[in-house]
This record gives structure tokens, C-alpha cells and sequence, in this order.
């Protein structure tokens, strides 16, 4: 299977898992199914190379608030964390840490891999809603879900209402105290059954319960659920200052201390045979507990080294989680069926005869791409091995031979688009199947309408994917414009909305005031709304940060894409484009290739007369060297190169890969190459290390 169709693949799949999981409390996917999929997302891009596969998936966190909540801006954000699945993996996490902080492996006369000075402070992973309480002046100041990781959803009532959530602390300082709130299995099965008994939502698992309680705009519901919830990290606290605590350990001891409930099966570890021995320990009594787990979260325990590991992308260096292994089960494939995305992509999707597997029915698996049928030699009628975690769609493990019968079908994948009858094709080294026919295939371009409308890009309230199926196939709605447009041609339509059934004039005029109030938009959600292939919503906040208006954004790519390949190299425009730190080959083709379109030219042009895209303004970092781009070469002495690059991320440093004129500082280590000579006749300004950590100092 070609590595960057299954990354994409990837990359779309888990973006919709994770707005079903944050926004709507209904996975769709196993908790284990998710994270292998990240795990084999992650091997991918390094299999591959950052540069050719830059995704959002890697920075953002959660997903963005629904409506109906007050907004909290969380003052650090609250990031996620990377995973392990095995001890190899957590071996490799310390190693990490070692690499980073420079610090060379000891021999131990312990059992075990000797972690060199870093204990590990282990706690169970709660399966619940994290949360956030800030505290000023000893008083309990609002509490935030996560959210999208850096905006939050205002639960202060619903907070409060927790059986004895301390609503005041002995401190004066600014707190963040952060945990998770989880609904216990009996309080879940009785909550179901109250639910069924007044024809109610019935909850798939008590995470989904907890999440649906804590954040209900009635906060007397939230009262009746019984939820409760663990204490175990800080946001925002200036712990050097108060000098109360310096470690992980002391900071839940003191916790305690102030009335926080703290997880009792969590434990400082010097060794990673006592890290995974509580991990084996926890596994095997973990059913017997009144609260459900889906894992083991390890941290350095030491605060003073958190803050030198620091963050990469959507989660810190010095937390780990280390999850524990899913259900699994066995179903039979009814019939394998195939739908096209929004860029062309053909997935298949095996329809399974519906199955329980731990309180949650499952009736349907991606099967990724036709590459993944002939691997694992999928029929319709096989007996397949499944696993889930959670109450989600499960993954397809490996088929049952030895119950396959005679009458088992091989799927043949189709040739032509069963929405536009266009001829299927690959491009190149690309594995993904696509329709190549995007602006006239059905199907596209409805997925194309309902990526423009979704919750990251215009977030048009009230206008989801069943009405836009319903639009697009009566033809009020062709195109994006089509949309901002729809109420002006309502007036003369021979057969307006109001004649519909099931539409009154309040629910027409709701809908074109939801519309009109998304006639302003950010400049990354605008860029995101436009469903460039690989550009997703990291890659969409790098180039709005970049260009910083939609017009200096549109004219340079139109410029781009109409230079002739001889030119193209002396371009001003398009080096700026390929020296944008965080693009790769991949991503800067599909921008140039989009705007070549003269069909996606015109439909931006005419876009921008219909909204307003509000410019970028980037915050100031008060460091004289933010902004400044610099690159190192040779071997550093004083740090790890991770650890130097951090630095300057924190100061606002670009650390660009390639020289050029335009480079401020050439860091030079011990024995560095050929970009010593290259900055020499180009006159960058030449720093050996020890000059640039005084530099660091001065800013």
C-alpha cells in the first residue's frame, strides 16, 4: 500500500472521529481503534518525512465548542497525549527524555531499565470529560471542558454542582487545577434506565454519560447525575513562586490536602519494571472498580524537568499514556459498499451483521482503500475478527478462514464513480482511488458543500449534511456562493422554502440569519473552508499566519500558479511559498494546483464579494528575536539539538532547514557542514552556540 494515500486516508477518518468524540459526545470509533490509527499516523509522517505530509492532526486538540456555551480561553492550553501500547514504547518515551536532556544512559545494578534520575509519577487514565478550575484569590473562578484545547466550554454552574468539588482554596495565588469527571458504572446503568423509562437518550458507555451531564445548559440535570471526578494536574500556576510544591507527587499530596478526591492506585516509579508492573496490576483489577480506565498516563515526575522538556505539536514531552489492550469479537461482512469523499478518495466500508461487544452495537468498518481488501483478502460473507475499545466502529482485525464459506464474494472494486460514471484512476505513486471528475461529480461536491459548512470552517449553524442533500438535490444550492446567495433567490423562487414541508417562516428565517452571521470568518477557517487536499486545519492557521489577508493569500497563489516552470524559481512569491516552515512537496502542489483551476479562481473571487475574511493579527512576543529565522549545523555541546529548537520556538524563532538570504543567524556547532561556506557568501550573520544561548539571555 502506497504510505501517503494511507496517511490521508488516515488524516480524514480520525478528524471526523474526533468531532464526534469532543462536540457530540458519540465516538465513533473504539478508543484502541482510534489510537492505533494515530500510532500508524505517526510511524507514516516519520516513514515519509514531516515535510511531505504536514497535518493539523499533530497540534490541534478536542474540537471546537458547540453553541449554547460561554467561551473560557484555558490559560495554558490543554494538550493530549501521545500514546504507547507496549514496554518498548514506554522504553522508547525515556529514552526520548534522555535524548532530549541530554543525559547519558547508566547501567543499573536495579531490575529493570534504569530511568537515570527521571522518576515516573503513574496514575490511572480516567474514560471521562476532562476539566478545567480556575482559582483566584482562594475562590473557585469558573470551570472550562477542554474544548478545542485552547477554548473551552463555561461548566462554573455544572461544576459546582459536583458532591464536594472545593469551591474555595487556602491560596491566593491564580490556580488551574485540572482532572477528569466520570460518572461511575451504577449511577450509569441507573441514569439508562431512568432514561429508557421516560423515553430519554440512552447512553452508550458512562464516559459518554459523564461528558453529556457535565455539559448541559441546565445545570439542575447536571445536579441529578451523581458525578464525580479526579484531580490530577495544573494549568496555569506559578509553582516556583508559591514554593509549595515541586514535583507531581507533592503537588497530589497537597491536593489532597485541600479536599481534591486524587486517584488512590497512583505511584512514583524509579524503574520501568515497576512502571509496568503497576500497569499489569491496574489492568487486572480494573474491572472490578466502580469507574471504567483505558489506561496508565505516565509523567516526569519532577516539575523543574517538565518545564525543559516542554510541548511538540498536541501534547508535552514528559506524559506518556500507556493504554490498555481492546475488546474484540467476531461479526460477519453483509456487503461492502463504497462511498466518495470530497477530494475524489473512493473508501470502501464493510456492513457488518450487527454485534455487541461490551454494551455498544456495531454494524459498519472502514475497509481504507482497495489495497487493504486484497492484504487481508476481505470478502462479503467472511467471518471477520474485530476490536473496539469504546462504542465506536470497530477495526477489522483479520478474517476467519476457517469459516469461510463457498458462497464468500470477492469484492471487485468499481472502475467508474458510482456517482458521476467518470472513469476511476491513481495518479502516480498514489494508492488512493479517486473520481477525477470534481467539478461535476455528484457526490463531491455535496462532501465538498458539507466540509464548507462544518464546525472548522464557516460553522453555519443549522445547516448540516441533511440539508445539504436535501438543497443540493432539489438545486437551491450548487456551489458555496449558492449558499450566501440562497436567500435573495428565495424571494423569487418559483418554489421557496416556506412551501416545504416542514418549514415554517421562523425556521426560513432562522436559517438565513444563521447564514448571515457567517458572513464574517477568520482567515484560517476561510482557507480550511476551501477543501485544498491536504490542507487541514494546521496547515490552514501556517498560511494564514503567513499571508495574513485573503487577497494577498489569493493573488500570490493565482501568481503561482500561472508562472511557467522556467520562471517558477525566480519567483518572489513562490520561494515565499516554499520556504513556509511546515509546508511540504505535497502541500504546496495541491495549493499551486487548485488555483490553476480557473473554476476555483472564479469561486473565490466571487466568495470574497459575498463575506468578509478578517485578517491576521499575530501576537507579540516581547522577545527581540521573534520573527528572526535561524538554523543550526554542526553538533551542539551544551544541549540537545531538540532542546535548542525548543528554545527558540518559545521566543518566536523560525528554525528554517535550508539557508538563504533571508536567514538572520547561522548557529554553528562542533564540525559543521556545508552551510557554513553557503551562509559565508550569502553574509548571514555567523553565531557559534555559546553567543547564541547569551543571545537567548538578552531577549
Amino acid at each position: 500500500m502506497d504510505k501517503l494515500k494511507r496517511f490521508k486516508i488516515l488524516e480524514k477518518e480520525i478528524k471526523r472521529y474526533d468531532r464526534d468524540y469532543y462536540q457530540y459526545d458519540n465516538p465513533s470509533i473504539s478508543d484502541a481503534n482510534y489510537d492505533k490509527l494515530r500510532s500508524e499516523l505517526e510511524l507514516l509522517r516519520s516513514e515519509i518525512g514531516e515535510n511531505n505530509v504536514q497535518t493539523d492532526l499533530f497540534s490541534r486538540v478536542g474540537a471546537p465548542i458547540l453553541s449554547g456555551f460561554s467561551k473560557i480561553q484555558h490559560k495554558k492550553p490543554m494538550l493530549s497525549l501521545s500514546n504507547a501500547f507496549n514496554k518498548d514504547d514506554i522504553i522508547d518515551f525515556i529514552d526520548r527524555i534522555k535524548r532530549f536532556l541530554s543525559i547519558e544512559n547508566e547501567d543499573s545494578a536495579q531490575s529493570g531499565v534504569n530511568l537515570s534520575g527521571i522518576n515516573l509519577f503513574c496514575e490511572p487514565k480516567i474514560d471521562g470529560l476532562s476539566f478545567c478550575a480556575t482559582y483566584k484569590d482562594g475562590k473557585l473562578l469558573h470551570g472550562a471542558t477542554r474544548g478545542d484545547g485552547i477554548i473551552g466550554e463555561d461548566i462554573t454552574k455544572n461544576i459546582k454542582t459536583i458532591k464536594n468539588f472545593p469551591l474555595t482554596l487556602p491560596i491566593k495565588d491564580l490556580i488551574e487545577i485540572r482532572g477528569e469527571v466520570y460518572m461511575s458504572k451504577d449511577d450509569f446503568l441507573a441514569l439508562n434506565s431512568r432514561q429508557q423509562e421516560v423515553g430519554g437518550k440512552i447512553f452508550a458507555n458512562p464516559r459518554n454519560a459523564a461528558a453529556g451531564s457535565l455539559r448541559q445548559l441546565d445545570c439542575n440535570i447536571t445536579k441529578k447525575r451523581n458525578l464525580q471526578y479526579f484531580a490530577y494536574g495544573l494549568g496555569e500556576f506559578d509553582y516556583k513562586k508559591a514554593n509549595i510544591f515541586s514535583s507531581q507527587q507533592e503537588m497530589i499530596k497537597k491536593f489532597q490536602s485541600w479536599g481534591f478526591a486524587t486517584n488512590p492506585y497512583s505511584k512514583l516509579c524509579d524503574n520501568i519494571d515497576n512502571v509496568i508492573g503497576l500497569y499489569n496490576q491496574v489492568s487486572e483489577s480494573r474491572f472490578g472498580l466502580s469507574y471504567d480506565l483505558d489506561g496508565m498516563v505516565y509523567k516526569v515526575d519532577e516539575f523543574e524537568l517538565q518545564d525543559r522538556l516542554g510541548f511538540v505539536a498536541r501534547s508535552p514531552r514528559w506524559a506518556i499514556a500507556h493504554k490498555f489492550p481492546a475488546e474484540k469479537s467476531k461479526t460477519k461482512i453483509e456487503d461492502i459498499i463504497v462511498q466518495i469523499g470530497r477530494t475524489g478518495a473512493v473508501t470502501p466500508v464493510a456492513i457488518l451483521a450487527p454485534i455487541n461487544i461490551g454494551g455498544v452495537v456495531v454494524s459498519r468498518a472502514t475497509l481504507h482503500n482497495k489495497d487493504e481488501i486484497i492484504k487481508k483478502d476481505i470478502r462479503i460473507g467472511d467471518v471477520v475478527l474485530i476490536q473496539r475499545a469504546g462504542d465506536v466502529i470497530p477495526q477489522i482485525i483479520e478474517v476467519d478462514k476457517d469459516k469461510r464459506q463457498d458462497g464468500s464474494i470477492i469484492f471487485n472494486f468499481p472502475d467508474i464513480c458510482p456517482s458521476c460514471g467518470s472513469e476511476l484512476q491513481k495518479i502516480g505513486d498514489d494508492v488512493v482511488i479517486r473520481c477525477l471528475n470534481s467539478f461535476n461529480c455528484k457526490d463531491q461536491i455535496q462532501e465538498s458543500l458539507k466540509h464548507f459548512v462544518s464546525k472548522d470552517a464557516f460553522d453555519i449553524e443549522g445547516f448540516g449534511k441533511k440539508q445539504i442533500d436535501n438543497f443540493f438535490n432539489e438545486g437551491r444550492i450548487k456551489n458555496f456562493i449558492d449558499i450566501f446567495q440562497l436567500e435573495n433567490r428565495e424571494k423569487i423562487s418559483a418554489n421557496p422554502l416556506i412551501k416545504k414541508e416542514g418549514w415554517q417562516q421562523k425556521s426560513v428565517n432562522n436559517l438565513f440569519q444563521a447564514i448571515n452571521n457567517r458572513r464574517q470568518i477568520e482567515l484560517n477557517r476561510f482557507i480550511y473552508s476551501l477543501g485544498i487536499r491536504h490542507i487541514g486545519n494546521m496547515i490552514a492557521k501556517i498560511l494564514a499566519n503567513n499571508y495574513i489577508s485573503a487577497d494577498n493569500f489569493k493573488n500570490s497563489l493565482i501568481e503561482i500558479a500561472q508562472l511557467n516552470i522556467s520562471d517558477i524559481d525566480n519567483n518572489q512569491k513562490y520561494n515565499d511559498l516554499v520556504n513556509i516552515d511546515g509546508l511540504g512537496n505535497k502541500i504546496i502542489q495541491a495549493i499551486i494546483e487548485y488555483f490553476s483551476y480557473q473554476n476555483n479562481v472564479e469561486l473565490v473571487n466571487n466568495l470574497l464579494n459575498e463575506i468578509e475574511v478578517i485578517p491576521v493579527i499575530l501576537p507579540k512576543n516581547n522577545s527581540q528575536l521573534s520573527g528572526k529565522k535561524l538554523l543550526f549545523t554542526g553538533t551542539l555541546q551544551l544541549m540537545s539539538r531538540a532542546e535548542a529548537k525548543d528554545k527558540c520556538e518559545r521566543l518566536g524563532v523560525k528554525v528554517i532547514s535550508s539557508i538563504s538570504s533571508k536567514t538572520d543567524y547561522l548557529v554553528i556547532g562542533e564540525n559543521p557542514g556545508s552551510k557554513l561556506k553557503k551562509a559565508e557568501d550569502l553574509g548571514v550573520k555567523i553565531i557559534t552556540e555559546k553567543e547564541w544561548l547569551n543571545l537567548i539571555d538578552n531577549s
